[in-house]
């Protein structure tokens, strides 16, 4: 099932090949993303309105759902899937809570006082990716610290469905987020339109959500080109498992596999210093997989998929950092000394009873984190992504009689005079 390369075996060529993914050496996916944001940006309404005719397959004669029709649509899910949605709320909200933390002031001279001071962004875009899987629980994640920063406007997009409308799980996320719209747009359409505004959708200062290549590309694009800003490159979900000779072959492969079925762009890595157990998880994955309802997507996502076997431990924590996965699982009786050994991760889970699932739905940590490498330099969705930390500073006559002198000094030997002149001016009037 799995390719297999032995660690020790690896060139630095074929160390680099696998430490790569998600690529667009042709630049195909940027071309077309390209031509799409120009369309929305110059078309508005009119360029979604045909995006979703030619992408979802459906004609909407509006781009939104208001009030009555998510309450409407809420109310088609069961009462226990409706108190599952509510649990992971609670415990999505009680995690990311904790985040929102005021900070001491300090004086770091006699009269010269400094501090900071949070201010939530004003206005957010979550993108919530609908495609093959519907995912409500990344609205919970992305909705619920929205909510705990403060922001004043949340606008919130979804691909339709066939039937010109959102599912009932989405609708009832909606309202427990007491967000009262949804825009019907997916894809890179929905990030351009975010991004510069149109008829119907609003411009917001910051993007989030996770997405395809041409989401990811398009968050990208428009942060270098706008004055929006995105949460992190968040595209194809991976995951990497580092397991011993202590780890259940049939855990291992459901957790492989619970990547893989988010689509063909998905990739599952086993790192393993048991041989004798990579054998026994290919024969998991063959029998797992027969059975999944997405077998087929997951198969694809296999087939893009390896495992690498290592003399000891410390290689695999070794060629875990160096591809900085989005979910990291450390499968092995022994896991608490790993923890200081990981550098570069989106979200780490530890032991053989905690699954990757559990993250992704109802623990409480955010499941939206940095794909493709970019753990080793971005942390996953937080209360600290939606919130700006601005500076103040106070200086009393005292501090400016302490500091003054540092500041001509330092000010006139970068031959900044003005700067120098700033605080003369002010101590002479003492």
């Amino acid at each position: 099932m799995l390719n297999t390369y032995i660690y020790a075996d690896l060139t630095p060529e074929k160390m680099a090949d696998l430490l790569d993914r998600n690529t667009d050496p042709n630049h195909a996916i940027q071309d077309t993303v390209l031509s799409i944001i120009e369309d929305v940006k110059q078309h508005g309404d009119a360029a979604l309105k045909s995006y979703a005719k030619q992408f979802d397959k459906v004609e909407l004669e509006k781009l939104y759902l208001d009030s009555d029709d998510i309450d409407n649509l809420a109310m088609t899910i069961s009462r226990d899937q409706m108190r599952a949605l509510e649990i992971a709320f609670q415990n999505i909200h009680k995690f990311h809570q904790t985040q929102l933390k005021r900070e001491r002031t300090v004086e770091t001279m006699p009269g010269v006082k400094c501090w900071r001071e949070v201010r939530p962004i004003e206005k957010v875009g979550l993108y919530i990716p609908g495609g093959s899987a519907v995912l409500p629980s990344t609205l919970l994640m992305l909705g619920v610290p929205a909510r705990i920063a403060g922001c004043k406007e949340i606008v919130v997009c979804s691909p339709p469905q066939n039937n010109g409308k959102i599912n009932g799980f989405v609708a009832y996320c909606l309202k427990l987020l007491k967000i009262d719209k949804i825009y019907l747009v997916g894809g890179a359409q929905a990030v351009a339109a975010m991004a510069f505004g149109t008829q119907s959708i609003p411009k917001v200062n910051k993007i989030f959500g996770p997405g395809n290549q041409f989401v990811t590309k398009a968050k990208g694009i428009i942060q270098g080109m706008t004055d929006v800003s995105i949460d992190m490159p968040a595209g194809p979900s991976e995951v990497l498992v580092i397991a011993d000779e202590t780890a259940n072959p049939a855990y291992v492969a459901a957790d492989l596999l619970a990547q893989a079925e988010h689509g063909i762009d998905s990739q599952a890595v086993l790192v393993t210093t048991s041989s004798q157990l990579a054998d026994q998880v290919n024969q998991e994955l063959k029998a797992q997989l027969d059975v999944l309802p997405r077998k087929e997507l997951a198969a694809k996502a296999i087939e893009n998929s390896y495992t690498v076997i290592t003399e000891n431990i410390q290689e695999a924590m070794d060629f875990s950092n160096r591809y900085a996965p989005e979910h990291l699982i450390i499968e092995s009786d022994d896991w608490k000394p790993l923890i200081n050994k990981v550098q570069n991760a989106g979200s780490v889970f530890l032991g053989h009873l905690t699954p990757e699932s559990a993250g992704d739905y109802a623990s409480g940590t955010n499941h939206t984190l940095p794909t493709s490498g970019y753990a080793r330099s971005y942390s996953g969705v937080s209360v600290d992504s939606f919130v700006k930390k601005i500076t103040f500073q106070h200086i009393t006559e005292q501090g400016l009689e302490q500091i003054g002198s540092t500041v001509e000094i330092l000010a006139e030997l970068e031959g900044l005079q003005a700067h120098k002149n700033a605080v003369s001016i002010r101590k002479k009037k003492q």
